[in-house]
């Protein structure tokens, strides 16, 4: 299924480094997968996510479940195959979708009852609808199904979610074991943004054993001081053995003071989704490509950055395309980002095991500008 083994530790913060052993491959952490919600991630190829240094990638059940659906899926034996990516991918549940997209949705204990965005049709999931449809698409790492709460959510209501996605997850690890596959599930905390939920949540999912957790419940609206609060507050909470993953998270400097804590894994439409409009990433914090002081601007983005737009093209020319709204500039702009993120975490995973963290990121905020 899955093997974690911590590989380095900082001795001053609580940033690690892991191997995670998939049956795809090997994934070093802390990571940043790439978000590619309905079987490719936005403007770029495989290749370019290989050469971006991709290690794993991450599919949206709610999407590829209603279009192409699983039986396209079925016919490649997986969704590996249909995009022509042979490394590792993980998929989320489905929930926070269908909370966020659905046209008419419905919680109730059996599952989540909603109409397709797409056409209005009536459908249900279950727990154990979302670890069969997961297991269908071929994903190395699948999601119990949760109920996500937007900001603000008061105590009772965060309450009566967390109890739900308890019960969800011991039907999703039964669905699990019963199916025989060779996939990691892992359990999500949620809690909304009250401590001793969390650590409600957290205990009785670490009862349950999964292979790996995930922080859920994040980036739903908060102020950015109260998600890093709760993500401070829920780490410390999950087994040392196993791998932590922080759901739809961030910014640079978010992953960074995220790996301070602890974390292991990160996902996030931000690279991708502000490439496509412009804001590329750099160590000296966001630039916008589309601002006239680029017009005849003959440097690459980042003089240190070795991706491949950085290598050929200049910034004169990327806002020359993304003016003239170019297709040819998502793609550039999107290569850049990623590999941005990528190499970051190579970066941080080297700053760890040489055990020089705390003054990595210290240099890393002081040149974007940010207090730690």
């Amino acid at each position: 299924m899955l093997e974690f083994t911590i590989t380095a530790e900082s001795t001053q913060t609580r940033a690690r480094t892991g191997r995670m052993q998939t049956r795809r491959g090997t994934v070093e952490t802390p990571i940043f997968m790439p978000v590619g919600t309905a079987g490719s991630v936005k403007a770029v190829s495989p290749e370019d996510l290989r050469d971006c240094g991709a290690q794993v990638i991450l599919g949206n059940t709610y999407h590829l479940y209603l279009r192409p659906g699983c039986g396209v899926i079925d016919a490649f034996d997986g969704l590996h195959r249909f995009m022509n990516w042979h490394g590792p991918i993980l998929t989320d549940s489905g929930g926070f979708q269908i909370f966020s997209l659905a046209k008419i949705s419905k919680v109730t204990e059996t599952g989540f009852s909603f109409q397709s965005h797409i056409d209005g049709s009536a459908h249900l999931i279950t727990p154990e609808d979302a670890v069969a449809i997961q297991t269908r698409l071929g994903a190395d790492i699948i999601m119990c199904l949760d109920q996500c709460l937007s900001y603000p959510a008061n105590e009772t209501e965060a309450e009566a979610a967390l109890d739900l996605t308890t019960r969800w997850a011991h039907r999703c690890r039964a669905a699990w074991e019963a199916g025989g596959s060779d996939n990691a599930l892992f359990g999500i905390i949620q809690g909304g943004m009250y401590p001793q939920l969390r650590q409600k949540s957290a205990e009785a999912l670490i009862q349950m054993d999964f292979p790996g957790y995930a922080v859920g419940g994040l980036s739903v609206g908060e102020p950015k001081p109260l998600m890093m609060e709760m993500a401070d507050i829920t780490l410390p909470l999950l087994p040392l053995d196993k791998p932590r993953y922080v759901m739809g998270v961030g910014t640079p400097l978010d992953l960074v003071r995220l790996v301070a804590m602890g974390a292991d894994m990160f996902d996030c439409v931000m690279p991708t989704r502000n490439a496509r409009n412009g804001q590329l990433f750099t160590d000296h914090g966001p630039l916008n490509i589309s601002n006239a002081r680029f017009r005849t601007d003959t440097g690459p983005i980042a003089d240190t950055c070795g991706c491949y737009t950085c290598r050929h093209f200049s910034r004169a020319y990327l806002h020359h395309l993304y003016r003239s709204r170019e297709i040819l500039v998502y793609r550039l702009n999107t290569i850049h980002n990623l590999y941005y993120y990528l190499n970051l975490m190579a970066r941080i995973r080297a700053a760890i095991g040489e055990d020089r963290f705390k003054a990595f990121a210290a240099d890393f905020f002081r040149k974007q500008g940010a207090d730690l």
